[in-house]
């Protein structure tokens, strides 16, 4: 009897390697990917709550800012060159660039690598951002977990040897039940998965994406307790609907301040990079040196320090002054700039969600003090704040908009919400290549913002779609227009062929490998136009298939 299940367990294991899971069986595994990836995401929590419990000696790591005040100034400083020195040596070490692999790097793993990312790399980045943000890095804690899940998936599908379409939607459940862990948010899980990773909303993977989430928000509320991340004082509900202008300017301004924060960020990366390379500063040095400035910031203002809830829930209930919101806003803006260029860990949604609620109260400060007569709270304008620019800077209005309601607990203000986060992100988006993620990836020369039409061509290189010489190419044909310099290479890709036909007008095109300098190339075959534009064609038409199915 017994060997007659091990038998049947192993012939169904072998079925599901060979031929892929059925529906229900799918849905069982984006279950158990769901729940990994919770636990992962919680661990990820635990893991720097102990850092900053066993550095800092907080006894409560929410009140983190408020501890740091009473420190002495040399371990505030210390303790970030600490962090950014290990960080250093872990990026030095193990990954090929000295990079924390981050959101970004999952999108590009839902769109050219079939739903995987890279497991070595990841794994140093994970250790590396929780060391970050318990040394008081200022970033935040969601990008690292969405990569941490993503590996989760990725070892999965491998696992199952699954192909590109089960690949993304395991990786999409990975990232909802991730999120939702992290922030006791199922619906905006689930919608970011698909909005932000997967960028499409195809019903196939709407399924298996919601249970996965919802399994990462039970975890969370198991270990966590059904509370909000964020608790409201007084309630937020508008008082006059032609408050709602009011809205919309804030989110103009909102989307400002998110195309400024990403571009300091990406400034500073640049700046920071030309500064390593003219010095010759070794590659360990740079987050050590971030760590340097984060703390010697950190003496005067420890509010910078870490995620920076306590801050956020300080906004959102009114208890700060105007300068105050002004002053504190600006010096995250600046801290993450450093953060994020001295390639240390950690990601970009939290601090923009304090930036976006210090944005929003100052806003609201001013705004209810010109007319008072008919304004509410200045904590809506906060709460609206915190949700336009979050948006923004990640390119997701729908996600964001329902992550400020189960983050506050506070579903009466979706008016005002979402008239924020709408002109914040319309504005935005066209500042920068879509959001901050795209852009990354623009940065590094990776064009999904664009769409399918634009990224598909990196994905098909030139040598698995030439013809070979023996093929019987027209050789004599292709020396002729080598010695034109119309050729391309073999370890190249459409993306650089297609420009060469739409140039000289050839029907194909030479493939070499340029065997050195001085030397002639060795020719491997012909790249024809017909064949590079089948694979195209095909490539959109799965991609439409897939997004609408």
């Amino acid at each position: 009897m017994m060997q007659d299940m091990r038998s049947s367990c192993g012939s169904g294991w072998q079925l599901l390697r060979k031929q892929g899971p059925s529906q229900i069986q799918f849905w069982f595994i984006a279950l158990m990917v769901g729940i990994a990836a919770g636990l992962a995401a919680v661990a990820f929590r635990f893991g720097i709550s102990f850092i900053q419990t066993t550095l800092y000696g907080v006894d409560d790591v929410a009140k983190l800012h408020s501890f740091a005040e009473g420190l002495a100034w040399y371990w505030v400083l210390l303790i970030p060159m600490a962090g950014g020195l290990t960080v250093g040596i872990i990026l030095h070490h193990f990954t090929p660039d000295r990079r924390v692999r981050s959101v970004s790097d999952v999108i590009e793993g839902a769109a050219l690598n079939n739903g995987r990312v890279e497991k070595k790399a990841g794994i140093a980045s994970a250790l590396s951002s929780m060391i970050t943000l318990g040394t008081g890095g200022s970033t935040g804690r969601e990008g690292p977990v969405v990569h941490i899940a993503a590996m989760i998936s990725s070892w999965v599908s491998n696992l199952i040897r699954a192909d590109g379409i089960t690949g993304r939607d395991l990786l999409g459940c990975a990232v909802a039940a991730a999120v939702s862990a992290s922030f006791n948010a199922p619906i905006a899980g689930a919608l970011f998965a698909l909005e932000v990773v997967l960028r499409h909303f195809a019903v196939h993977a709407f399924a298996p994406i919601v249970i996965a989430s919802v399994a990462g928000t039970v975890i969370n509320r198991l270990i966590f307790g059904d509370t909000a991340e964020f608790a409201l004082h007084e309630t937020t509900a508008l008082e006059f609907y032609s408050e709602l202008p009011a809205f919309l300017i804030l989110g103009l301004v909102c989307g400002l301040v998110a195309v400024t924060l990403m571009r300091c960020v990406f400034w500073a990366d640049d700046f920071e990079t030309r500064l390593q390379t003219r010095i010759g500063l070794p590659y360990w040095m740079r987050p050590t040196l971030a760590g340097a400035l984060l703390g010697l910031l950190a003496i005067q203002f420890p509010h910078i320090i870490g995620v920076g809830y306590e801050t956020t829930s300080a906004a959102l209930t009114g208890e700060l002054l105007l300068h105050e919101a002004v002053v504190f806003a600006v010096l995250k803006v600046i801290a993450v700039a450093i953060t994020m260029a001295g390639r240390m860990g950690g990601g970009i949604f939290s601090p923009s969600l304090m930036i976006g609620a210090l944005t929003g109260l100052a806003f609201g400060l001013i705004a209810t003090s010109i007319l008072p007569d008919i304004s509410g709270s200045h904590t809506l304008y906060a709460l609206a704040g915190m949700g336009a620019v979050a948006a923004a800077v990640i390119g997701s209005p729908i996600s964001t908009t329902l992550i400020v309601f189960e983050l506050t607990g506070d579903w009466q203000t979706g008016l005002a919400v979402m008239v924020s986060v709408s002109l914040s992100t319309a504005l935005a988006s066209r500042l920068v290549d879509r959001s901050f993620f795209l852009t990354q990836l623009e940065r590094r020369n990776i064009h999904l913002a664009a769409g399918p039409q634009a990224y598909l061509l990196a994905m098909f290189r030139v040598a698995n779609e030439m013809r070979k010489k023996e093929d019987g190419i027209d050789e004599e044909g292709c020396w002729a227009m080598i010695a034109d310099g119309i050729y391309v290479d073999g370890n190249a890709t459409l993306e650089a062929a297609m420009p060469i036909f739409d140039k000289s007008g050839v029907t194909f095109i030479p493939v070499v490998t340029l065997t050195g300098e001085g030397q002639a190339p060795e020719l491997w075959g012909a790249l024809y136009h017909v064949d590079a534009l089948k694979a195209y064609n095909k490539a959109l038409a799965d991609t439409a298939a897939e997004e609408h199915s």
